[in-house]
């Protein structure tokens, strides 16, 4: 997936389960981590298909974000201050966005998931085609229905829209 579908659908994922916006936010900055990482694939041929190799191994590797979750989750209970609460908290959901990315990119292509360099996965479309934006806006869809529960309810927000 493109950058921008990872953090929207990321986005309304985590609304939808969490209905709060900093942890959106989060999410969001969280959604682009494991290609961050990585960092830019070279522009010239030979060097972009060394770097295409390696893409989406130990940084897509998801074992490494559910540890660092934990992590997170236990050091609560060390610091019992509302402030670090808070901190912890985004850094996981953050870190749950960087999982959400994975999974994304599950449906697209391979990503690791036993071993940093043994890849499984779907390609239910190529990155940047119709099949993206699609599945992107269905999720969406699916986000926003869960959220508000009633098709009455998603209609009534677009009757005020001018078109």
């Amino acid at each position: 997936m493109k950058w921008i579908n990872h953090q929207i659908v990321t986005g309304f994922i985590i609304y939808a389960a969490t209905d709060n916006a900093l942890f959106v936010a989060s999410g969001i900055f969280g959604a682009v981590i494991p290609d961050r990482v990585e960092g830019s694939p070279p522009k010239e041929s030979a060097a972009y298909w060394k770097w295409r190799k390696s893409h989406r191994t130990w940084s897509h590797y998801p074992p490494i974000y559910l540890s660092l979750i934990a992590a997170a989750q236990y050091a609560k209970n060390f610091y019992p201050d509302p402030t670090v609460e808070i901190i912890l908290n985004l850094i996981t959901y953050a870190l749950v966005g960087a999982l959400l990315h994975i999974a994304e990119d599950g449906i697209c292509g391979k990503v690791p998931i036993f071993k940093p360099r043994k890849k499984y996965g779907l390609k239910l479309f190529k990155v940047g085609s119709f099949g993206e934006y699609f599945c992107s806006a269905l999720i969406i869809f699916c986000c926003i229905f869960y959220r508000f529960g009633d098709l009455s309810k998603i209609t009534s927000l677009f009757k005020n829209i001018p078109l």
